[in-house]
């Protein structure tokens, strides 16, 4: 069920969904967020969760994994049918296999338990901005004088200006974090970029990801522009090195 809403911040005051069955994460996750300006939403299971964040979307949601009536990871896969709400997921250190499924399904983050509430609050920030970036962009934001033009790789085609992706034509949605990352890799095709690289192009320089996240990221990169093309086969992996994309131009 729903907790409460909290509307105890000013009006433009961002606003994260926090969706774990621990009341005592709920509060203090909560009374931490308000202090650092936030407003927050407290939900106790994922079903609640689920119909709070369709219903009336919060910036951001931080969902746990492990939770009665819906767990976080379905709570996720039904958000994507009809959102590309960011999102941060809650796991237990010794779940790899949950961290790893969570960005597979288009988690933007995650952070184990037990966790500090400083590095949650600025993994918060860093997500929040790099949708920010987005819809800036989305918006016609950018300098007028200065337009971001679109990057044709071959099949490929990015418009940064309105964050839309298309292979062979065919629209591909990919989260802020999966963007990035491949407008890092498009940018120079053939060109290596090792995971630091792309860590430091779609991470903060204030968040704290390792390989795994990286990887993650790739292997869901790779199962959209398949759903699109099933022969998609530009991001490449050298093992030991990092990855590349590398089309011929069409």
């Amino acid at each position: 069920m729903a907790i409460s809403e909290i509307p105890l911040n000013p009006p433009h005051a961002k606003t994260i969904a926090l969706v774990d069955d621990d009341r005592n994460i709920l509060t203090s996750v909560s009374l931490a967020l308000q202090a650092d300006g936030f407003a927050t939403r407290l939900y106790s299971d994922g079903a609640a969760g689920l119909k709070g964040c369709l219903d009336n979307p919060p910036d951001l949601a931080v969902i746990d994994i492990k939770m009665p009536r819906m767990d976080g990871m379905e709570m996720l896969r039904r958000l994507r049918e009809k959102s590309d709400l960011p999102v941060i997921f809650l796991t237990s250190k010794d779940t790899e296999i949950d961290e790893a499924l969570g960005l597979a399904m288009g988690a933007d983050d995650y952070i184990g338990k037990p966790f500090s509430q400083r590095l949650l609050i600025e993994r918060i920030r860093a997500v929040l901005r790099r949708t920010a970036n987005r819809q800036l962009l989305a918006e016609g934001a950018a300098d007028p004088a200065d337009p971001t033009d679109p990057i044709v790789r071959g099949p490929l085609t990015m418009d940064p200006a309105r964050h839309r992706v298309r292979w062979n034509g065919r629209d591909v949605a990919l989260t802020v974090t999966e963007f990035l990352i491949l407008d890092a890799l498009a940018q120079r095709p053939g060109f290596v970029k090792s995971r630091d690289q792309l860590m430091d192009v779609a991470y903060a320089h204030d968040s704290y990801v390792d390989d795994r996240t990286i990887d993650s990221h790739i292997k869901r990169l790779r199962k959209k522009f398949r759903a699109a093309d099933p022969a998609f086969d530009a991001i490449e992996t050298l093992y030991g090195v990092g990855y590349r994309f590398d089309v011929a131009d069409q």
